[in-house]
This record gives C-alpha cells, sequence and structure tokens, in this order.
C-alpha cells in the first residue's frame, strides 16, 4: 500500500453497510470492513471505529420478534445486541490477532469537561496500545439520540475529541448529490464540498436514508461534516459497498463527497480556547515563562507557584507569569485543590502526593494556547 503519512482516522459506518441491505448482519460485509481496517493499521494508521447496529444485532439474537415501535423496546433491542455486536467484532477481528475495545458515550460525555478529558485520554491510550476503539451510541440512556441516530454526530466528535485528520462516513449512499437519485436519473455526485452552506444543507433533504435500515440520513451526515470540517477534520461520506472502499480512499481516490475543513486544528482550538472563560489561573516561575514562550512545551507542576480561583480538573485555566502577565489558556489536568498539593513538585511525586495520577502535566501542551 502507497500510503499517505499515518493518520488518525474515524470510521462511521451505518447499519445499512453493516447489514448490507437486508434485516440481519452480514458477516461478510463486516469481515471485508475489519479486514480493511486492519490492513490501515498495519500501515500506520490510528483508526477509531464507530459502529450502529446494535438494536439490529438485537433484533436477529431474539429472532425478529414482532415488537411495537417503542422507545423502551428500541432500548432493549440496543441492549441486547449491543453484547452479541461486540462478540461479532471480537471473533473476526481476533481472525488479524488484533485486539478490540468498547465504548459506550452519549452527548452529555463531551459536555462535561471532566469526562471530556477521561475520554480523550482513554482513546488515546488505547491507540497507543494498539487497540482499535469501537464506539456506540450509549442507546439505553441517550432517548435523544435513538430518534434522531446522532451516530453521525457522534463520530464528528470523536474526530473533534481525538484531532483526527480524517472522518469517513460510510452509508449506502455513494455521497451527497445534486438531487435526489431516487427521484432523477440524472442527478450527479457532488466529487468535493468547499464550504458546507444552506444549498449544501438542502440538497442533503432529499437524500435521506432508506425505510427501515438505520436511525440516521443525509442531513445528519452533513451536520456531522459541519462540525468535523469547522474543527479542521477533512470528511468524507462514501459508499460501504465500494470494494476496498476505505483502502483506497486513504491511497488518494476519490470516492465519494469529500467536505474540506475550513480550518486547521492549531486554528479550531485557538479561536475555542481564547474565547472560553478561564475558571482559574495558576501562577508560574521565571523557568516555565522560559520554556513556554518556546513553544511546544507542557506546563509541569513544579513550575507553577501559585493557584487562584476554585476549578476541577478539565477546566480552561490562564497561565500567567507572577506578576499576572497572561501566557497562556489550556485545559487543566487537575482540579484546583489538587494543584495546590503539587505546586512547586516534580511530576515522578504526583502519585506519592495525591495517590493517584491523571498525568505528568499540569496543563499539557495538546490542550494550551500561547496568548499574543
Amino acid at each position: 500500500m502507497n500510503d499517505l503519512a499515518p493518520q488518525t482516522i474515524v470510521v462511521k459506518i451505518g447499519t445499512s453497510t453493516l447489514t448490507g441491505g437486508s434485516d440481519r448482519l452480514s458477516r461478510p460485509s463486516i469481515l471485508e470492513l475489519v479486514r480493511q481496517i486492519v490492513l490501515l493499521r498495519r500501515a500506520g494508521h490510528r483508526i477509531v471505529f464507530v459502529t450502529s447496529a446494535a438494536m439490529a444485532a438485537g433484533r436477529e439474537l431474539l429472532n425478529y420478534p414482532e415488537l411495537p415501535n417503542h422507545l423502551p423496546v428500541k432500548q432493549m433491542l440496543a441492549a441486547v445486541g449491543q453484547s452479541h455486536l461486540m462478540e461479532i467484532y471480537g471473533t473476526l477481528f481476533g481472525l488479524y490477532d488484533v485486539k478490540i475495545a468498547q465504548i459506550l458515550l452519549t452527548h452529555d460525555d463531551f459536555a462535561h469537561r471532566t469526562r471530556y478529558l477521561n475520554a480523550r485520554n482513554t482513546l488515546s491510550t488505547l491507540l497507543d496500545y494498539g487497540i482499535v476503539p469501537i464506539i456506540n451510541e450509549n442507546d439505553t440512556v441517550a432517548v435523544q439520540e435513538i430518534k434522531f441516530g446522532d451516530n453521525d454526530n457522534l463520530s464528528a466528535q470523536i474526530a473533534v475529541l481525538l484531532d483526527a485528520d480524517l472522518l469517513i462516513l460510510l452509508t449506502d449512499r455513494e455521497g451527497l448529490y445534486d438531487r435526489d437519485p431516487a427521484l432523477d436519473h440524472e442527478a450527479q455526485l457532488i466529487s468535493e464540498v468547499r464550504a458546507i452552506d444552506h444549498d449544501v444543507i438542502a440538497r442533503a433533504g432529499g437524500t435521506l436514508k432508506k425505510p427501515g435500515l438505520g436511525t440516521g440520513g443525509m442531513q445528519t451526515k452533513i451536520q456531522a461534516a459541519q462540525l468535523a470540517t469547522r474543527s479542521g477534520t477533512r470528511t468524507v461520506i462514501a459508499s460501504g459497498q465500494q470494494p476496498d472502499v476505505l483502502l483506497r480512499l486513504l491511497q488518494g481516490e476519490a470516492l465519494g463527497t469529500t467536505f474540506l475543513p475550513t480550518v486547521d486544528h492549531l486554528e479550531s482550538r485557538k479561536r475555542w480556547l481564547l474565547a472560553e472563560r478561564a475558571q482559574g489561573t495558576l501562577q508560574v516561575d521565571e523557568g516555565a515563562v522560559s520554556m513556554l514562550r518556546k513553544g511546544g512545551a507542557s506546563l509541569l507542576p513544579v513550575g507553577v507557584r501559585g493557584v487562584r480561583g476554585d476549578f476541577e480538573r478539565g477546566a480552561v485555566v490562564l497561565i500567567a507569569a507572577m506578576n499576572g502577565s497572561p501566557l497562556a489558556k489550556g485545559l487543566v489536568n487537575y482540579t484546583s485543590k489538587e494543584m495546590l498539593s503539587l505546586c512547586g513538585h516534580r511530576s515522578q511525586s504526583i502519585i506519592d502526593i495525591l495517590g493517584y495520577t491523571y498525568g505528568d502535566e499540569a496543563v499539557h501542551r495538546d490542550n494550551m494556547v500561547l496568548m499574543e
């Protein structure tokens, strides 16, 4: 494979792709996608897999009972099907001796700063150890998400969380068309979108899902692409039925519809951090000031000399010199109470002082932006 440089890639696969358009899970279709993910891993890419089809798996396991179309019933099917789905993935990835991990998330996990950091750290650690995270919406508690099919938007949020280079949304469509191809046989595939405007959103309205397969449609995929591209992640909507679709996309072949990012990751994070109100301040010594001004350095507890404010882990804090001059803003790894205990101490002492650690840094360089 003559792939591009190793990338962090989020792959979301819809129910229609995992079932092959039928009413049951298609093992050959799933195995083919697993094979491609394994090959991309071997090429050095970091792959996060967002899966749908928990409810389809539940129906299969229960032998397709006649059930009312009520939300509690859908939640029951998701609860039953999730373990069945993971068993299938475990078996198929196991053929290649690849380990997997199950992660169930809701949008609340992204709204809460501490849970946001925990999710980011867990996913990053799994990828560091060569484990493929398999993520699904926690449908048993996410009532609104079951209604609107938010695995598309969930995958975009994962891409933003990890600063992913690429988000791939695989579906039963070739991509976004200029007209509804179900109604107009002369509809043309749009190969590239530079900006998602009202016209693009309007075009998605006529290219919804086929009845009975999944909970999302083209509209939710456009929403996901909008979120991802605004944060610096290139996004592709393509057909999961295309042979070797993942491999061909990573080799640069133009498949489906590509949505170009409107900013890069650094600019997106910089804008967000600078706009957020700081919930506290870390005062740092001259050594830390010098290191931070050089750029590319994390803030370690040893360089912190004072803590102001009351904040939780994951809060946005201002980093300032002892004279009050602002240096940077970032997401802090420890609470204000914990930081008071860690001030001036080396990172090796964190476990001795607290009894646990969230990492060597008070603020990691990836979660920090220097101020002009």
